[in-house]
């Protein structure tokens, strides 16, 4: 049986296969190089239907053969490894003064990262276009390569809907835009699927397939751009709430006579622990300009490895008001990790002690309930990968390409 909203309703046989196959393409991602008698003794899947759904997944082009192995009792086994090499799948980030695209394979290797300037005051359909422009680039590039692409997974630094809607982007200016559909007339229907999440939500996605802390079923990943947004990972999964809003940690109230945020109110976390609140104690990111802001950083790090008072004096108070907010975090939701990215990456050697310390202060639980705070390895792209992952955790459940699909 396959449950639905709607109640239970029977499964018919291309169900149960397109599960089946869903079910040996993540064992084969997860185990490679494995066997098939592999596949079966962990999946409980028999011997006979292992053989059939590994003759279609080679067939589909994404699972391939790989030789013999000896170092098993009885006869050498052929052995299974992902192949993909047919396909591609597109994550976009748009922020505020750029647009970055991440291709990968069906393995999650990346095939391009590339970068193009944006402003953060272009209209809906000025920002359409200049996505638009380079996913058709990557999709050439693509076509070029005999690459079928999967689908594409675009991240935006706001409020976005289970429908895909962008409800509200402030750093962009956008409201109510329905990008997707947007950018699928833009695409001239491109035939592929094209989704639309928050960035945060993207890039622990990423974290999770991708990261250091790759697998995590309980991990946070903050972002550290204009805003600071959570995406939040419990029991291994996306939880994005009832209308997709979940995650706005950075407007969490920590002094109501704090410094004033862009939001109207005051003191809130990304008020206290954002960039802005870094570079030359601007609290408010429409402050800075965003092409300064990368130069600013790099200038806040030589002044930290300097060991300039101010420049310390600075981190340290952004760090306990981070470590404020990720206390937050620790008592309601006890992640394994919560993971820094962006702007907080390069500055993480000076606002971690600050975090770990207000932890072990505000934490109820011991040891902070075990917690651990750490910098992203990711890189900026964190969010445009996390699309990719998007991309690919939909063909693990089942949106398979070439056949059978049980996501429709």
């Amino acid at each position: 049986m396959i449950t639905s909203t709607t109640g239970p309703q029977p499964a018919d046989f291309a169900d149960v296969r397109a599960t089946n196959l869903a079910v040996v393409l993540r064992f084969v991602r997860e185990h490679a190089p494995c066997s098939r008698a592999d596949i079966a003794a962990t999946t409980g899947l028999n011997k006979a239907t292992v053989s059939s759904l590994v003759a279609d997944l080679i067939d589909r082009r994404l699972v391939r053969e790989t030789g013999l192995t000896e170092n098993r009792v009885g006869r050498p086994a052929t052995m299974l490894v992902l192949d993909g090499s047919p396909y591609a799948a597109i994550g976009v980030e748009i922020n505020v003064d750029h647009v970055s695209a991440v291709a990968t394979d069906l393995a999650g290797e990346r095939l391009l990262t590339w970068r193009r300037s944006f402003s953060a005051g272009d209209s809906v359909s000025q920002g359409v276009a200049s996505v638009g422009a380079i996913v058709r680039r990557v999709i050439n590039r693509m076509a070029k390569e005999e690459r079928q692409v999967l689908g594409l997974a675009v991240a935006v630094p706001g409020l976005v809907d289970v429908q895909g809607t962008v409800r509200l982007a402030p750093n962009l200016g956008w409201r109510d835009a329905d990008l997707g559909g947007d950018l699928a007339k833009a695409l001239r229907d491109p035939g592929f699927p094209i989704q639309v999440d928050n960035d945060a939500n993207l890039a622990a996605l990423a974290e999770q397939r991708f990261g250091a802390h790759a697998g995590a079923a309980d991990l946070v990943y903050l972002t550290g751009e204009i805003g600071v947004g959570a995406g939040i990972i419990l029991d291994g999964r996306l939880r994005r709430g009832g209308l997709g809003y979940s995650g706005e940690i950075g407007h969490v109230q920590l002094d109501p006579d704090g410094p004033p945020c862009h939001c109207g109110r005051r003191g809130c976390l990304e008020a206290m622990a954002g960039i802005g609140s870094v570079l030359r104690g601007a609290p408010a990111p429409a402050e800075i300009h965003p092409a300064e802001i990368q130069i600013e950083i790099e200038e806040v790090v030589r002044l930290a490895r300097a060991g300039d008072a101010g420049t310390l004096a600075t981190l340290s108070a952004a760090g306990r008001s981070l470590g404020r907010g990720v206390s937050i975090l620790a008592n309601l939701l006890d992640p394994e990790v919560v993971v820094l990215g962006g702007y907080y990456v390069p500055l993480a050697p000076w606002l971690l002690p600050a975090v770990h310390a207000e932890l072990g202060h505000r934490v109820l639980a011991p040891d902070a309930g075990g917690c651990r705070v750490v910098a992203s390895t990711l890189g900026q792209d964190a969010a445009a990968l996390g699309g990719a992952a998007r991309v690919l955790d939909s063909v693990d459940s089942g949106r398979l390409p070439g056949g059978l699909s049980r996501i429709p």
